[in-house]
């Protein structure tokens, strides 16, 4: 359920586009290094916590965020609802990406409107990735049906589904995410000149890559 009405948001480019942030995640990796700490929670070098600036790039390029969490994230909802984004909450047998997936899915079929044709997965440890390549993976989405970004000839995220495969990331569980669906249906790769849709945060040493 959604926990509050967002703020108002600029209009985007991609007005058809709905963007879905996947943060429901436990950070195994990043706890089993910095025990007690919240990985999507951390700052970046400008300060901002990862999982606020993964939502951002959503935000400019689409026409709702939907960002998906777990019940006990209070505080990266707090940030998320003030930035704008719509949190819908797992239930709590949720078990990996596929029943968050399917979460948001979920949400969508009931909650959107016909003008909204398709949907943008984002995960929430990516911070790096641009405004302008969520824009560039969103805009060849209606021609395609699924679209994915690469850089230097790796796929990464986001990933873009047109509407009537929301069904099928309904039906998604486990800790598989789209893989099967990506293997059942051709995939319009798009070559992009940004490493941040294969840069993630794993361990508190990928939170300053110059380094």
């Amino acid at each position: 359920m959604p926990s509050s009405t967002p703020a108002p948001a600029p209009t985007p480019p991609y007005p058809h586009c709905v963007g879905i942030l996947l943060g429901a995640g436990y950070g195994r990796r990043y706890a089993a290094v910095a025990p007690g700490h919240d990985k999507l929670m951390e700052m970046l070098d400008d300060g901002t916590p990862v999982g606020l600036a993964s939502a951002r790039a959503l935000r400019q390029a689409t026409a709702r965020t939907i960002a998906v969490l777990r019940r006990d994230q209070d505080a990266l909802r707090a940030l998320l609802i003030a930035a704008g984004c719509e949190v819908v909450t797992v239930a709590a047998n949720a078990d990996g990406m596929g029943d968050s997936l399917a979460t948001a899915a979920r949400h969508l079929i009931e909650h959107s409107d016909a003008a909204e044709s398709s949907c943008l997965v984002a995960l929430a440890d990516m911070p790096w990735l641009r405004a302008a390549t969520c824009a560039q993976v969103a805009a060849l989405t209606p021609a395609h049906g699924i679209v994915a970004p690469r850089w230097q000839g790796k796929r990464g995220h986001p990933v873009a589904f047109a509407r009537e495969r929301w069904p099928e990331l309904a039906a998604l569980s486990g800790d598989v995410g789209a893989r099967a669906l990506l293997a059942r249906h051709p995939v319009h790769d798009v070559e992009v000149d940004d490493p941040g849709v294969l840069a993630d945060v794993d361990t508190p040493g990928d939170l300053h890559p110059s380094d």
